[in-house]
């Protein structure tokens, strides 16, 4: 991907990055196309990384060699990423790199080695260098009282003897960081204080929202909705969720429910997974679909989520928070509803028991702005 396409990327972004709107042309005058081109190749060589994909690493890995990447570079990003994925991950990435250089010079591609970082003043103090450094990435003072062992490995190892390695720039560094744990599932918090780290390293809004844009591209789409999620979360952007962006699923999407249209609000699917009516049926809605308040006549309904994030709610009682292994069973007569949280796809398996003579579903009135709004 050359810069051309990076800056694409970018644009694309431009209708729901508000905040970052006027910062959406990168300055030339700081940035020139080599650097431009080392951050776009580092999003998908430092998620692969953090995923542990080998072949698709090396990939990566080849084409930032031809994005104008140099060894010592890349090198440097996937060593650093020991302190964020672990060495398991970090030295089978370097071995990777050394299979891509190897396989290049065979083909008599070239593997420019690049500047490696100068030797460390006599004077140098790690601790020191590293606290400033923390400091400026926080934006305030940072103390991890405690662990205060892991406070000093951070400040004196991470923030000082690695970012004083001056063959990555900070801003490059946490390009690399942000990318890497956008590929982490559960690391959100971290991801969140990198975006944010980010930015006091001088990476603008608009570079930060074109990140998940390569991560949907190279990467994944659950990579890139952890990151589209926390850069809006800190930049104040609303960048869309990447299409289609159910997470970690194996259950089909079906097809567009247009039966049912007029008693959603928001787009859902249906996947009939076989046998006679009442058989079991997967259901897929997008971030902030559901279905108006209904009751089941007569008839029993089970959910089963299995990807996702939703919300069931029952008439008068608070809403219950659907995450994958959640069961409901919805007792007949009861008014209720179901269906996405805000900010993510969620899918559930659904099929009806105790079903009597005469069964039948009754839709009412949609589920409000007002109301939906207020769950978190």
């Amino acid at each position: 991907m050359h810069i051309k396409t990076f800056v694409t990327a970018v644009m694309l972004c431009i209708a729901g990055c508000m905040h970052a709107q006027q910062t959406t042309t990168i300055n030339h005058k700081e940035k020139n196309m080599e650097q431009e081109n080392t951050w776009t190749a580092f999003v998908a060589i430092a998620a692969q990384e953090a995923k542990g994909n080998i072949e698709a690493l090396k990939k990566a890995i080849d084409e930032g060699f031809e994005q104008g990447l140099t060894v010592s570079k890349i090198k440097e990003a996937l060593s650093q990423l020991y302190a964020y994925t672990g060495f398991p991950r970090s030295l089978n990435a370097l071995g990777a790199l050394q299979q891509v250089i190897k396989e290049r010079q065979e083909k008599g591609l070239a593997t420019p080695a690049g500047k490696e970082a100068d030797a460390m003043a006599p004077d140098y103090d790690a601790l020191k260098q590293g606290t400033e450094v923390q400091t400026r990435l926080t934006g305030v003072p940072f103390n991890y009282e405690f662990a205060p062992q892991t406070d000093y490995y951070l400040k004196a190892h991470l923030f000082g003897d690695i970012f004083a390695r001056n063959n990555l720039t900070h801003a490059e560094r946490e390009i690399v960081t942000v990318s890497a744990i956008a590929a982490l599932p559960g690391c959100e918090p971290q991801l969140k204080a990198h975006v944010s780290g980010a930015r006091h390293m001088g990476v603008t809004d608009a570079e930060l929202c074109a990140i998940p844009a390569l991560l949907a591209t190279k990467v994944g789409t659950e990579e890139a909705i952890r990151c589209t999620k926390a850069v809006n979360e800190v930049c104040g952007t609303t960048l869309p969720l990447p299409a289609d962006g159910i997470v970690s699923t194996v259950w089909p999407k079906g097809n567009l429910n247009t039966a049912y249209a007029k008693d959603f609000i928001g787009n859902s699917y249906l996947a009939p997974m076989g046998g006679a009516d009442g058989a079991l049926v997967n259901v897929t809605f997008e971030p902030r679909c559901r279905n108006n308040w209904h009751i089941h006549h007569k008839s029993v309904q089970v959910l089963i989520c299995v990807s996702g994030r939703g919300w069931y709610q029952e008439w008068g009682k608070e809403a219950v928070p659907m995450t994958p292994g959640t069961v409901i069973a919805i007792p007949t007569e009861v008014k209720h509803w179901h269906g996405a949280a805000k900010d993510s796809w969620f899918q559930h398996l659904t099929y009806m028991t105790h079903v009597e003579e005469g069964a039948s579903n009754e839709w009412l009135e949609p589920v409000n702005d007002e109301v939906y709004d207020k769950l978190k």
